[in-house]
């Protein structure tokens, strides 16, 4: 997206106010919310663990139907995470390098990159450990940063994990909205990139 289209595009000052009328906003759309729901059930009371490749499996199959992560071959997504070390422990403690591992997997002879989905698989076990890319947060996290000047970095970046979430965490420290949760501060930027920038992406 140019430099232009961007300056085009006017949205309102990162602040409690905005974060609490997005969360409103959030809880007001009876398909989110039970969609969280069903996601909350399913990681942390049905299959919180990931050693049996059924519950990794319907994980799996789940996070890529609700967010249409475009994974063609889940079952090897899930074989693939079943093989990673510790996995469970390293999600409890919020390992960042996590999200590599999982990300990168080989599908036919062709190494495949999930980034988002390897997000939000970590994201759904812990949360607050664990930020969630996409790309309408990307696109919101790339226009604060130019609009004003809260952290440096290139957009390529934000495709580096740890780059990523510190660039979260300079979000909420430069516009004082470190009283919310990591999960609340996504439903925010999620949703007003979703409104700003879907008519570049399609």
């Amino acid at each position: 997206m140019k430099n232009k289209e961007y300056n085009n595009i006017k949205i309102q000052y990162p602040s409690s106010k905005e974060i609490e009328y997005y969360m409103r906003k959030w809880d007001s759309q009876e398909n989110y919310v039970h969609q969280e729901k069903a996601l909350d059930k399913l990681f942390f009371k049905l299959c919180p663990e990931n050693k049996d490749i059924n519950d990794v499996l319907l994980k799996t199959v789940a996070l890529n139907d609700f967010y249409s992560t475009q994974i063609f071959s889940v079952y090897t997504v899930a074989n693939h995470i079943i093989t990673i070390s510790n996995i469970d422990k390293r999600i409890k403690d919020g390992d960042e390098t996590l999200v590599e591992e999982i990300q990168t997997v080989t599908i036919n002879g062709k190494e495949k990159n999930f980034y988002s989905f390897a997000t939000k698989y970590c994201s759904h076990h812990n949360p607050s450990a664990f930020p969630i890319y996409d790309s309408y947060v990307s696109d919101m996290l790339y226009f604060f940063s130019k609009r004003d000047n809260f952290f440096k970095f290139t957009k390529v970046s934000l495709r580096n994990y740890r780059i990523f979430k510190k660039t979260i965490s300079s979000f909420m420290n430069f516009y004082s909205l470190n009283q919310y949760s990591v999960k609340d501060i996504d439903k925010y930027l999620w949703q007003i990139g979703k409104e700003n920038f879907a008519k570049f992406n399609t």
